[in-house]
């Protein structure tokens, strides 16, 4: 049901991504201008995302309805495949930004998706069916929710501590192509009423040539309250070394919402990825669609990780960091096992495995 007030008002504020989750949920790729042959090799892809997360808690995938066969023999047993029509497979970004209030309760938040950047800078068009996902999927799980009708925000543009400090870059969430209209100010006091946040600390700059304008999300995670982990580059010729100590820079001068000083570890990025000529050519080229050219640069980086119950799936790289990446996130995670998927073709589509996977957490009824 449509709540007509906001999350600030009646006492709610956006859950952290590590609360015990009753079940997530991801979309099945398909759509042939932006996956590879067809979306076979990312579909593989997704299914062991999918399965991985399966191990700690309940998965649902939603699919299309010319896929759902494909996808119900593709998958295990145990994940539920639920039809639902969608533009494209980034349920962190479409889905409903999730509050809660200190009784437990839990409601979603539809904020409006324009594709990253509507028609002036957008990825695909139309986005009408995934800018329907947020109000359907709280309406599949029973949750009251907010909406707000002319304000564009993504999942991933925003991380949290669950403690009342919200992470965003200027770049992503003042793109021309979402919010125009709006300055920083009356933006951020939009993120204070319907995230139900204190403070929002803002970085200059997301990961270099980000389609997605910046997301937060490439550049940094949040552990725990106070302490992150941020994407790290020694390159100093890599374009991600000064945006690396940039946001370094924004942290050590910063502190949260309750005053205290962040704990910052740091995730050595792979060696730099581009696009093969092999994989440019299997996409099919649509006007109205980002196209995929070789050697563009793709957003490879450790940070963006799923965390599920008592587990980590995170992205491998084949690359000699992904050791020294499982090494650090099983040190700042204890007593979670964390699992590697080899994630180039979710890259090939634009984001990485915390794009695509929607928790939902626990909550009273």
């Amino acid at each position: 049901m449509l709540v007509e007030t906001s999350p600030r008002r009646d006492g709610f504020q956006i859950v952290p991504e590590w609360l015990p989750h009753k079940e997530c949920y991801l979309i099945w790729p398909e759509r042939t201008d932006n996956w590879r042959l067809g979306g076979k090799p990312a579909q593989k892809i997704y299914q062991e995302v999918a399965e991985a997360i399966s191990r700690f808690e309940n998965v649902t995938v939603l699919v299309s309805k010319q896929q759902f066969l494909n996808a119900r023999h593709q998958l295990d047993n145990a994940i539920r495949v639920v039809e639902m029509s969608n533009d494209d497979a980034w349920l962190k970004d479409t889905g409903p930004v999730l509050v809660m209030n200190k009784l437990g309760k839990l409601r979603g938040v539809d904020f409006r998706f324009n594709a990253w950047g509507g028609l002036l800078d957008g990825l695909f068009f139309p986005w009408d069916q995934d800018d329907l996902l947020a109000r359907k999927l709280c309406d599949l799980e029973r949750i009251d929710y907010y909406q707000l009708k002319d304000f564009v925000l993504e999942g991933c543009s925003i991380h949290t501590d669950g403690q009342g400090t919200l992470f965003a870059t200027e770049e992503c969430l003042l793109s021309e192509g979402r919010n125009p209209q709006l300055k920083k100010a009356a933006i951020e006091e939009i993120l204070k009423e319907y995230c139900g946040v204190e403070k929002v600390i803002w970085f200059p700059r997301g990961f270099f040539l980000d389609e997605t304008n910046g997301d937060i999300d490439n550049l940094l995670n949040v552990i725990r309250p106070g302490e992150v982990v941020l994407t790290w580059c020694e390159d100093p010729n890599d374009p991600m070394y000064e945006i690396t100590r940039e946001a370094e820079a924004v942290l050590l001068s910063q502190k949260d919402a309750k005053g205290r000083k962040f704990t910052i570890h740091k995730l050595e990025l792979p060696k730099s990825l581009y696009i093969t000529n092999e994989e440019a050519a299997g996409v099919d080229p649509v006007n109205g669609m980002l196209p995929r050219l070789a050697g563009d640069r793709l957003t490879a980086t450790y940070v963006s990780y799923y965390t599920a119950n008592n587990g980590i799936v995170f992205p491998l790289f084949e690359d000699p960091n992904d050791e020294k990446a499982e090494k650090l996130l099983r040190k700042l995670y204890p007593g979670y096992e964390v699992i590697g998927i080899k994630a180039r073709e979710i890259l090939l589509g634009g984001g990485n495995i915390h794009c695509i996977a929607q928790g939902i957490p626990q909550h009273e009824r």
